[in-house]
Formats: structure tokens, C-alpha cells, sequence
């Protein structure tokens, strides 16, 4: 076998040494990451369906605390017919559901976080958003279309394609407004992902394939808007708020 060859085969045998190290890994990620992904939606007593699916969450620090987007919770509840938030637990067909409340929320990062009243649910270890690549390999889990067909998780992996500043300026300014002027006084970095979310992901956590450590919060709306508000047919690229943004908030609120 001549040189050229032997080098060429090396290579290929390296890479599909690392590709079937990184699939085994995610394999067990998963069995861990799945019990803590939760639906977010409202809960109805008088209500049919008496759950309503609104996006996706995950279960961080003593177990009772569950990291979305704001956006997911931001409707005003009807009180009067005993509308509640809820977080809805994977049992397919028959998800379970559970009243919590809403204790932060952190607007212009577009971040959540709920409590869960009555019990706990296992917590995701929350990593280190700065150490992130661009390049690398990431996976999020959420329910894309919600409830529709059953409460199952979603697992869509993908690599960090850019790492960019949260809004672009605008070379129109009829592209202005109140919202994507506030963001660029106030810039900040997310993750741009090369995988496709949906809306039901908004919510999702962004997490590494190898440690199952959480990086960002998916987000399909907050960041679209700032980000490709100049484009006149926006892209189906999916973003991410760093994690660090998340314990800002629940270190600001003693969580």
C-alpha cells in the first residue's frame, strides 16, 4: 500500500473512530438528559384539553426550579377560570402535569424560570458558556410540536456554526424598532446553530454530547427577530442564549 494511501485510510479511520465515540456517547447522555426536559404551558381545570402546550423547559439546581424562555410565559392567565402555569412531564400519550409558579423573569435575555410546587425532578448541571467553540458539537432536546402527537422528547444535534452578537444594525431604518434598538444599545453574544428548531424547542437546553452539560437555552423567536429582521424571508437558523445568563438571573434572585 502506497504512502498516500496508508495516510488517507489513518484518516478515515480516525474520524470514524471519533463519529462512533460521539454516537455512544450521546446514547447515554440522553437516558440522562430526557427525565429532566419538561413541557411549559397553562393548565385549565374547566379547560378542553385541560393542558395547553406553550414551549419546552428544563430542570436545573434542587430539582424544583425549571429554566424557559420568557416569551413561552408571558400570556396574562385567566384567573377567573383558575388558569395556572404548568410544566407537563414525558409520558407519551398520557403526559403528566404539574402547577408551578413563575419566580424570574429576565426579559431582555429572554429567560425564565418557574418552581415547581409540588415535588422535584432530576436537576441538569449547568457548564460554562465561554468555553464553548466554534466548530463543536452540541445537542438539544425538546418537543418541537408539542403535545400533538404525545409528549416525546426531540433530540436534534448540530455544530456551533457562529458565535455573534444577539442583534445586527440595520442598513434600513424602517427595519427599526423599539425592541431592536434595545438590544443593540445592550449587545450581547448567542450561538448560532447549523441544526433546525422549531417552535415548540424555544425553551430547549443546548447541552455537550460528550458531558451532558447545559450551554444555552434554545430560543426560536426572541433572537430571530433582532438578528433577521433585515432579511425579507428569514432562514431556518436556530439560536441559543448562552447559559450564563441563566445564572445571572438565579444568582440575582438567591436561587
Amino acid at each position: 500500500m502506497q504512502k498516500s494511501n496508508k495516510v488517507f485510510f489513518h484518516i478515515v479511520l480516525c474520524l470514524f473512530m471519533v463519529s462512533t465515540s460521539t454516537q455512544a456517547g450521546l446514547v447515554e447522555i440522553l437516558q440522562k438528559i430526557k427525565p429532566s426536559i419538561v413541557g411549559v404551558g397553562t393548565f385549565m381545570p374547566s379547560r378542553s384539553p385541560r393542558g395547553v402546550f406553550l414551549g419546552t423547559g428544563f430542570v436545573v439546581g434542587n430539582g424544583q426550579l425549571v429554566v424557559t424562555n420568557a416569551h413561552v410565559v408571558t400570556k396574562l392567565l385567566d384567573y377567573e377560570r383558575m388558569e395556572q402555569w404548568a410544566i407537563f412531564i414525558s409520558n407519551g400519550n398520557n403526559p403528566k402535569a404539574a402547577i408551578v409558579e413563575r419566580i424570574a423573569l429576565d426579559k431582555e435575555h429572554d429567560i425564565a424560570i418557574l418552581k415547581i410546587k409540588k415535588g422535584t425532578l432530576p436537576a441538569l448541571i449547568l457548564g460554562d458558556a465561554s468555553s464553548a467553540r466554534e466548530g463543536e458539537l452540541y445537542a438539544f432536546t425538546g418537543y418541537p410540536i408539542g403535545m400533538v402527537l404525545g409528549l416525546y422528547p426531540v433530540t436534534h444535534r448540530g455544530i456551533i456554526s457562529a458565535i455573534s452578537p444577539v442583534a445586527i444594525p440595520m442598513f434600513n431604518s424602517t427595519k427599526l424598532n423599539k425592541k431592536l434598538i434595545r438590544r443593540l444599545q445592550k449587545p450581547y453574544n448567542v450561538f448560532q446553530l447549523d441544526a433546525t428548531a422549531y417552535p415548540g424547542n424555544s425553551g430547549s437546553p443546548l447541552y455537550s454530547v460528550e458531558t451532558g452539560e447545559v450551554i444555552g437555552v434554545i430560543n426560536k423567536v426572541f433572537v430571530k427577530e433582532s438578528k433577521e429582521n433585515v432579511l425579507s424571508k428569514p432562514s431556518g437558523i436556530t439560536y441559543a442564549i448562552p447559559i450564563e445568563h441563566v445564572k445571572n438571573l438565579l444568582n440575582r434572585k438567591g436561587l
